[in-house]
């Protein structure tokens, strides 16, 4: 359970708040050398203001496809070519967006705690196997199902904490 909250983590950090971001374009793939290949693989990112998002390739001949990579993935990102590096520049944003990005941390949100419920019946799953093939006896069973129900709900707390701090910073002006 663990690594879905991670997991999850991950997937709020991908989606953009007023200010920019390293994580929003680390896994945009830009076709180098005829492969599909996470930008996180081919440059180095930094943040030198709010709204912009410096990419230094590691080789300078992808900068080319890495700018293309940019404008493919439909992110709403303005990359532009500067000497050796790449300017990302993010638009301002608007209300009706940031309403859009609350809606995508909350289905993101629901999703982990899907995922947190479904680790959870295949671990039930598993103890019932074991309660059958006698490996564990019944107050076991009992025993280590509330112990899976205390750990999801509090996970699922978890979850709910992440995607609270998520929509203040998305809705922050």
């Amino acid at each position: 359970m663990a690594g879905l909250i991670e997991h999850t983590k991950t997937e709020f950090a991908s989606i953009r708040t007023g200010r920019a971001n390293p994580a929003l374009i680390s896994n945009v793939l830009a076709n180098y050398y005829g492969a599909p290949t996470p930008l996180q693989q081919l440059a180095s990112f930094t943040v030198p203001e709010n709204r912009v998002i410096l990419v230094a390739p590691f080789d300078k001949s992808a900068i080319d496809a890495i700018v293309k990579g940019l404008q493919e993935a439909n992110l709403g990102l303005n990359p532009s070519r500067d000497g050796d590096q790449i300017r990302v520049t993010l638009p301002e944003m608007t209300t009706e967006r940031r309403q859009e990005y609350v809606k995508l941390a909350k289905t993101k949100a629901e999703d982990g705690k899907v995922a947190l419920r479904s680790a959870r019946h295949k671990a039930i799953d598993a103890v019932d196997a074991k309660q059958k093939d006698k490996e564990i006896s019944e107050d076991d069973s009992k025993r280590a199902k509330e112990e899976l129900d205390k750990l999801t709900k509090s996970k699922s707390a978890e979850v709910d904490e992440m995607l609270a701090r998520k929509e203040k910073e998305i809705l922050e002006v």
